[in-house]
């Protein structure tokens, strides 16, 4: 109905960047003062909201990729926006425990149905190597994205922290109901069918998913990679801001609340990333899976020092700045991990191969989410901060593993050339 108005999939694909960006920026800038300041959680229940959103990433991360290779990309990505912005909805408005436990559950399973897909459907689109190249792009333009976000957060947040996750609640909805307009989808051919009921070809594509992944075992390297990285992070992103809030006296720079501190820190990190990001553009080869993962070996070291530092930093100054080293260098490490993935996988099952790492990922913040949280209530918000960082460590091994079968990869690949 609506083909005319249908854009080139890189301008849809980098508009959705953009605009989520925003959209998130505001909730995610927001959120952890709005829980602890307003909605008043402790320390483990800001990590079961986080359990609760990966719990429900777990159970349909790979049942809504099948269905993004069985049915239609596009129409999965449009409906997970939409119900990425209800569940937003609903914790802005309820700021009670259960409610938000809610939201954090239809959040989640929104998420699923756009994880995967996007990668697969603009790869379908435009090809693996245009794809690949456009995924370390569209990170750099969300750079500046969360920049505009960060001014909006600071605009309408300064004196009500509930108002960005309301704002971006809308907005994400409406992301859903233009992508209903402008996006295409030509590329994509559905997983064929072989006569099998719903179930049964879900079951069908998840294996031929699963046979893809042990097939190369660099893949299989990047399954632990993912656990690991999936330990780690709860630790940081439920309880960062209430180590700062315990730990600090954060002052205020505008209006009545914390909000304009978190925007400005933000906006020095962003600045930084847009640098950083370049540079890793310009110096990784992203066709190479060895360049990938050299680069992917020291982003993890460092990750893990900044994380420890950030925990036992004495001063503000110091746990800002170790702070702010976590955040950039994860901006460099999610398009490495996902152009990584992406390589050399099979049309039929790229969505569900995205989904099954997001699933993988989900189970580390599962498992790690709760102790983190009780060590968090029991002892110290600092140690529970400082072990999640130990948790990123042995990702390392696997790290170098991966680039090991790598390098074995290049070296048949060139014994294989004829002769000149």
């Amino acid at each position: 109905m609506f083909r005319k108005l249908q854009l080139d999939a890189r301008r849809v694909y980098l508009f959705i960047e953009v605009a989520f960006t925003v959209c998130f920026c505001l909730f995610d800038t927001a959120s952890s003062l709005y829980l602890i300041t307003i909605a008043g959680l402790a320390p483990f229940q800001l990590v079961l909201v986080g359990t609760t959103t990966e719990i429900f990433g777990f159970l349909f991360e790979v049942p809504t990729g099948v269905v993004a290779d069985v049915y239609s990309r596009r129409l999965s990505i449009i409906i997970g926006y939409v119900l990425l912005g209800f569940g937003l909805l609903i914790e802005g408005l309820f700021p009670v425990f259960l409610p938000i436990l809610i939201a954090s559950a239809i959040f989640s399973i929104g998420f699923t149905f756009i994880s995967g897909a996007k990668e697969a459907w603009i790869t379908d689109e435009i090809g693996e190597e245009g794809a690949n190249q456009l995924f370390l792009r569209a990170a750099r333009f969300g750079a500046f994205a969360w920049l505009a976000g960060l001014g909006l957060t600071l605009l309408i947040g300064a004196n009500n922290v509930v108002l960005p996750i309301l704002v971006s609640a809308i907005g994400t909805m409406l992301i859903g109901i233009i992508l209903m307009v402008i996006m295409p989808e030509a590329g994509f051919h559905p997983a064929p069918r072989e006569d099998r009921n719903t179930w049964q070809h879900m079951r069908h594509t998840f294996k031929e998913g699963m046979t893809a992944v042990r097939s190369q075992p660099r893949l299989i390297n990047l399954v632990f990679i993912a656990l690991f990285y999936g330990l780690y992070s709860e630790g940081f992103d439920r309880l960062g801001v209430k180590l700062l809030l315990d730990n600090f006296h954060l002052p205020v720079l505008f209006g009545s609340n914390q909000l304009s501190f978190f925007v400005m820190l933000g906006a020095i990190g962003t600045v930084l990333s847009i640098f950083v990001i370049r540079f890793a553009e310009k110096r990784i080869d992203t066709s190479s899976p060895l360049a990938i993962g050299r680069a992917m070996l020291l982003v993890t070291g460092l990750i893990t020092a900044a994380m420890i530092s950030f925990a036992l930093s004495p001063s503000l100054v110091l746990a800002v700045s170790a702070m702010l080293a976590v955040d950039i260098i994860r901006g460099i490490s999610r398009p490495l991990q996902t152009t990584w993935i992406n390589q050399k996988l099979d049309s039929k099952v790229r969505a569900t191969v995205h989904s099954m790492f997001g699933q993988v990922d989900a189970i580390g913040q599962i498992t790690s989410g709760p102790t983190v949280g009780f060590i968090a209530n029991l002892l110290s918000v600092k140690l529970a901060v400082a072990l999640s960082g130990l948790l990123l460590a042995p990702a390392t091994i696997f790290v170098q593993r991966a680039n090991t079968q790598s390098a074995v990869e290049a070296d048949l690949a060139a014994e294989s050339l004829p002769a000149d």
